[in-house]
């Protein structure tokens, strides 16, 4: 999610307040799949320990220097460099990077990604539906093509997302009642809400494994499928085709 002078950090005020012990309610997601949520703060601040077997897997899997895109409350980076790996942490939300700072994290950078330039990294990490912040199935290829910018030879991009076809009405045969006003049926709008603050709306893609690994060969990349998750999701990685 891009954030800039005309929206609310409605992610960074909440982990702000949660790292400065103000904890007193989580944040509501409001989404156009008409589905209100809520994102338990203390769950955004989880150790390995606590994390699903996907993430710890993506995790184990890390190498070299790293790039956490989407760090959020820096959970994932606070664990790699604990085992000491050079890891950047990285998000658009100021308050994000302020918490990952008080945390204890050592490089922590305020920045959205599609302008983070000029440093290249073994691992590029996009957890938690990661891929999610490409917003339209339309600007993936772009994306891509700027994470391949930020890689290493040799290096590998490791995300995770889910394909929400499930979420649809299906009918007799089996197939389903997809809504005809979006180009891919993962692409998702949302707001977030926080004591009484609501952001503005923003674009979420939720990508099925398939539509990801035809985007990744036509960038060039391998795709392989890590492992699947218990909630439709799954953990994939990508390399640089030789």
């Amino acid at each position: 999610m891009r954030i800039d002078g005309t929206m609310i950090d409605i992610l960074g005020n909440a982990l702000l307040d949660y790292q400065k012990g103000r904890y007193s309610e989580d944040i509501v997601t409001h989404s156009s799949l008409n589905e209100d949520d809520i994102l338990p703060l203390p769950y955004l601040f989880r150790e390995y320990a606590m994390m699903p077997p996907l993430e710890q897997k993506a995790l184990d899997l890390c190498k070299g220097k790293i790039l956490e895109i989407g760090c959020g409350a820096g959970s994932h980076s606070l664990y790699l460099q604990s085992k000491a790996f050079e890891v950047t942490a990285l998000d658009s939300s100021a308050g994000a990077i302020q918490t990952c700072t008080l945390r204890g994290i050592h490089n922590a950078i305020h920045a959205d990604i599609e302008e983070f330039k000029g440093q290249r990294f073994d691992t590029l990490l996009l957890l938690m539906n990661g891929i999610g912040i490409v917003g339209k199935l339309k600007n993936l290829d772009r994306f891509l093509g700027h994470l391949k910018s930020l890689l290493q030879p040799d290096a590998q991009i490791l995300l995770d997302s889910s394909d929400i076809i499930y979420m649809f009405d299906e009918d007799d045969d089996g197939g389903r009642w997809i809504p005809d006003n979006a180009d891919y049926y993962g692409e998702v709008d949302f707001s977030l809400e926080y004591k009484g603050q609501k952001s503005q709306l923003f674009s979420w893609l939720y990508l099925d494994f398939n539509t990801l690994r035809r985007a990744a060969h036509f960038n060039h990349f391998s795709c392989d499928l890590v492992m699947k998750g218990e909630h439709y999701d799954y953990l994939a990685i990508l390399r640089v085709k030789k």
